[in-house]
């Protein structure tokens, strides 16, 4: 299992970042895929949650309306579109699968958000 995310960078509040993830070692279209991000000295935060048709997300409240979280089965990645983006939301993202009981992460990507 391998989840390689990309996407993040520098960008000034109000701006947009999408974000990906491309899987590989699974049969990526039978697995719910969610976002996590994590600031120094803090816990890994769920962002949002896409089931395995992309007919169903969720998002954390502190998001909710801003991100946008959706899948390409074909492509085997989901991504995370994030707009309005304020420096609350600098921290670095993660996709995670779980596969068996077991959590898959990938490496992660630094979002920066700051004028």
């Amino acid at each position: 299992v391998q989840l390689v995310e990309s996407g993040g960078g520098l960008v000034q509040p109000g701006g947009s970042l999408r974000l990906s993830c491309v899987a590989s070692g699974f049969t990526f279209s039978s697995y719910t895929m969610r976002w996590y991000r994590q600031t120094p000295g803090k816990e890994r935060e769920l962002v949002a949650t896409i089931n395995s048709a992309g007919g169903s997300t969720n998002y954390a409240d502190s998001v909710k309306g801003r991100f946008t979280i959706s899948r390409d089965n074909a492509k085997n990645t989901v991504y995370l579109q994030m707009n309005s983006l304020t420096p609350e939301d600098t921290a670095v993202y993660y996709c995670k699968v779980i596969i068996r009981v077991r959590d898959y992460w990938g490496q992660g990507t630094q979002v920066t958000v700051s004028s």
